[in-house]
């Protein structure tokens, strides 16, 4: 029964996101409690999921389901090891966090909660599928609810950020559907287990193989945000809902850059990039800039949301150096990498959402003395800001660590330099925002002035960090007030980023199958 796991995942939030529309035509508010029943239930479907594809389990590290009784390669595999399972446990994870996150503030459309659950599912789907034509299904179901949840704002901004996302994300669909077209045309198959054999047979220096390996590859570059394909990301990441922004930041990119790692070593092999020692130094060259360019971007911005999207930008880079350095080390460490930028970036645009909110704090300046008045959203923040940076002990010094490892080991010297560079650049600009939190005095000589609309929340939960100094009543009337739950979600998520510092042998566990599989 462990297989049935795998259509469980992606049926239920897929099917889930019938109901608040369905309820809504009775119910105001029937759009958060279905999305968060449904999305625990997720959570606890991928814990049994993870337990059963891990050592600890004693049975089967990997799980295929033959949709509708159908065998591969005729039929559509669903595929689930201990790779496809940490990145489940992140969206499920990240899915129940921003619900918590969104309860009393966020959307209240019950449109908005099955969008929600419609992309939810198709970020699930893409981590299961075996299949390359399902892959770029699931791919356009995560690409237009991304589009439409953005424009949910009522920014005209966001429209237009959304609109940019749309023309370059279905580019990057585009592109990857013609390198599957080439690969099926070469192959005559869509299966990854499959194709991965034929492509061996076939050669890897068929010209048309190495098409199909580029335009797959461009593709994900778009949807990841690798630079320079990268201009989507920034008003995306900056203008849609906070809600919105610290769900896709946190998941969308990761899993269309976990999806790059499944094809390039599970369908292509790493007897391909042996083969193709252009497309190698291409793939590290594009990553090498993109992570230093990336992070002078992000150097240079104002606005804070725009730092941390740039920052992804560089931070994606290293991902993609770790693919084309074929080191399992390096690709141990991207692997890391993921996970946890997943939670600093949930945690960061989380944390900015809460000092908007209640201060209209938008740029670093804005931020100026916000320690003293909202200590635990601001010392999260920090501690996010510094796992960014890779202070350990975090998750953020774990990824960087062993991509960097694994660069000096294939004696790539020049990753490793460009990723301590990047290092450099992220403490300057993360201490930028320090020095505004903590060292910085407000721009107004009284301390009780604050941009934002006073408001109650729905249950009175109410605490001062994020609404004012607790030197002071005054600031009290000032601002607008922060649900509890969403600072505890954002002290969750930042405490996590630390505690996985110690988790690199429970990755090494989950890891060790499908790595010897890709490195055998």
């Amino acid at each position: 029964m462990s297989d049935a796991l795998l259509p469980l995942l992606i049926a239920i939030p897929l099917l889930a996101a019938i109901f608040p529309l369905l309820l809504g035509l009775r119910f105001d508010h029937a759009g958060w409690p279905v999305a968060m029943a449904t999305s625990l239930l997720v959570a606890a479907l991928a814990a049994r999921f993870t337990w059963a594809v891990s050592p600890a389990g004693s049975g089967p590290q990997r799980l295929v389901h033959d949709l509708a009784g159908y065998p591969a390669p005729y039929g559509i595999e669903l595929v689930g090891d201990g790779l496809s399972a940490i990145l489940v446990a992140l969206i499920a994870l990240v899915a129940v966090a921003v619900l918590v996150y969104a309860r009393t503030t966020g959307p209240d459309s019950n449109a908005f909660y099955s969008g929600f659950l419609l992309l939810t599912g198709g970020l699930l789907g893409m981590a299961l599928t075996g299949d390359l034509f399902n892959l770029f299904v699931f791919l356009e179901i995560v690409g237009l609810v991304s589009y439409a949840l953005i424009a949910s704002s009522d920014d005209g901004r966001a429209a237009y950020g959304a609109l940019k996302y749309l023309f370059l994300g279905t580019t990057g669909a585009s592109l990857y559907l013609i390198g599957v077209g080439y690969a099926f045309v070469a192959t005559g198959t869509l299966n990854m287990r499959d194709m991965a054999a034929e492509l061996a047979a076939l050669g890897y220096g068929d010209p048309l193989v190495q098409a199909a390996f580029g335009f797959i590859l461009i593709g994900f570059m778009l949807k990841i945000a690798i630079f320079p394909l990268h201009t989507w990301q920034p008003d995306a990441y900056t203008y849609a809902p906070d809600t919105v922004s610290a769900f896709i930041s946190a998941l969308v990119s990761t899993t269309a850059a976990y999806a790059l790692i499944r094809i390039a070593y599970d369908v292509f092999t790493v007897e391909f990039f042996a083969a193709n020692p252009l497309i190698t130094d291409a793939v590290l060259l594009v990553a090498s800039i993109s992570i230093v360019v990336g992070s002078l971007l992000a150097l240079l911005q104002t606005e804070l949301k725009r730092v941390f999207a740039y920052s992804s930008v560089a931070q994606f880079g290293m991902i993609l150096a770790a693919i084309g350095l074929q080191s399992e080390t390096a690709l141990f460490g991207a692997v890391i990498h993921l996970v946890g930028h997943g939670l600093m970036k949930a945690t960061l645009f989380m944390g900015a959402g809460v000092l908007s909110s209640a201060y209209g704090a938008q740029t670093v300046a804005d931020y100026a003395g916000l320690a003293k008045r909202a200590p635990i959203t601001s010392g999260m923040m920090a501690v996010a800001g510094l796992a960014l940076v890779g202070i350990p002990p975090s998750v953020g010094t774990l990824g960087k660590w062993f991509i960097a490892l694994g660069a000096v080991e294939v004696g790539s010297w020049s990753v490793a330099a460009v990723i301590f560079i990047s290092t450099l650049l992220t403490l300057t600009y993360i201490g930028r925002l320090l020095e505004a939190l903590y060292f910085t005095q407000p721009a107004t000589d009284d301390d009780t002035g604050v941009a934002g609309d006073t408001g109650d929340a729905d249950d009175g939960s109410i605490v001062a960090d994020g609404g004012a100094d607790s030197s002071t009543t005054a600031g009290l009337d000032d601002v607008a007030p922060v649900a509890t739950e969403r600072i505890v979600v954002i002290v969750v998520l930042a405490v996590s980023t630390v505690a996985l510092f110690g988790a690199a042998g429970l990755f090494a566990e989950l890891l060790d199958p499908v790595f010897g599989r890709f490195f055998q």
